[in-house]
C-alpha cells in the first residue's frame, strides 16, 4: 500500500527530487552530491549514487503557508537514492539542531516515513559520552520524534529501494555539526553485512555506550495519532505541532525521553 502524506507531492528518481501537484508550494530541490558528504563516510573514496539525496525544505498546501509562517512551522521532504556508499547505507551526515532564537532551545523534529525503510539513529549528546543511543527502525506511515539537543542521522535500511520521508521542523532551522565532526561521526556506524542487513560498529572516538535498536513509540503524550499522516493532523489542529518551534511548552516530555 502506498502511503499518502496528506498533500500532492511525488518523489522522483530520474532525476532525483520532487514534483508538486496543483495548489502545493515547494522550492527547487537541493541535491547533496557524493563529493559533498565524502568527509563523513567511513571510506571517503567509495562509489555510490550521485546525487545521494534530494531535499525540499518548506512544502505543503498553498492555503496553509500563512499559518505555517505564523506558527513558525516548516514541513520538509527528503528522498534518498537506492544503493549504497561502499559498505555503508545511504545516510545523512549527522547533526544537532541549533538553538532557536524564538525559544532559546534546540528544536525537535517529527519524522514520518513515506516509502522505503528507515533507521532514525539518535544519541543524547555529541560529547565524549554520547548518553543513550537509539536506532529506531521505521516503515511507511511510522512516526519518529527526535528530541531537542540530540545528535541524529537518517539511514536508508533497504539498499534496493529509495527512502522518502517528511518531517515537521522549526521554520528557523539550522544545524550544528561540530561535535559530530570532532568525533568523526556519531557513536555507532551502520554497516551493510554480506547478507544485506544493517549491522552496527562502535565509533572508538566515544566512550563505551550501549545501542538500543527498537521500533518507534506511539508518542501519545504529544497527541500523535497513529494511522493518520502528520500533515493531516496539522490540518485538523494546526497548533498540535507547536512543540516543534517551541519545545519548552512540553518541557516535561523531554526528560528521559524514549523515541
Amino acid at each position: 500500500m502506498k502511503f499518502n502524506p496528506g498533500f500532492d507531492i511525488q518523489a522522483t528518481t530520474q532525476p532525483i527530487g520532487f514534483e508538486y501537484g496543483a495548489n502545493v508550494f515547494g522550492p527547487e530541490v537541493e541535491n547533496r552530491t557524493l563529493d559533498s558528504i565524502r568527509k563523513s563516510l567511513r571510506n571517503p573514496e567509495c562509489t555510490g549514487p550521485d546525487p545521494v539525496y534530494s531535499i525540499a525544505m518548506d512544502v505543503g498546501k498553498s492555503e496553509h503557508l500563512p499559518i505555517l509562517e505564523k506558527l513558525r512551522l516548516l514541513y520538509g521532504a527528503v528522498t534518498y537514492a537506492a544503493g549504497r556508499l561502499g559498505d555503508e547505507p545511504v545516510r545523512s551526515q549527522g547533526h544537532i539542531h541549533k538553538v532557536s532564537p524564538l525559544s532559546g532551545w534546540s528544536t525537535p523534529e517529527v519524522y514520518e516515513i513515506w516509502s522505503g525503510k528507515a533507521i532514525i539513529y539518535m544519541q543524547e549528546t555529541a560529547e565524549d559520552n554520547p548518553g543513550r543511543c537509539f536506532a529506531v527502525v521505521a516503515n511507511p506511515g511510522d512516526v519518529v520524534i527526535v528530541p531537542p539537543y540530540w545528535a541524529h542521522a537518517t539511514i536508508s535500511a533497504d539498499t534496493g529501494k529509495p527512502l522518502t520521508f517528511g518531517a515537521w521542523c522549526d521554520r528557523e532551522y539550522g544545524f550544528e555539526y561540530d561535535g559530530v565532526r570532532a568525533h568523526k561521526g556519531l557513536a555507532w556506524f551502520p554497516v551493510i553485512s554480506p547478507s544485506g542487513e544493517i549491522e552496527w560498529q562502535k565509533n572508538p572516538n566515544y566512550l563505551e555506550c550501549e545501542l538500543i535498536v527498537k521500533s518507534p513509540e506511539i508518542y501519545s503524550q504529544l497527541g500523535i495519532e497513529p494511522g493518520k499522516s502528520i500533515y493531516e493532523q496539522f490540518e485538523e489542529n494546526p497548533e498540535k505541532f507547536l512543540f516543534v518551534p517551541q519545545p519548552q511548552l512540553v518541557e516535561e516530555v523531554w526528560v528521559n525521553f524514549v523515541p
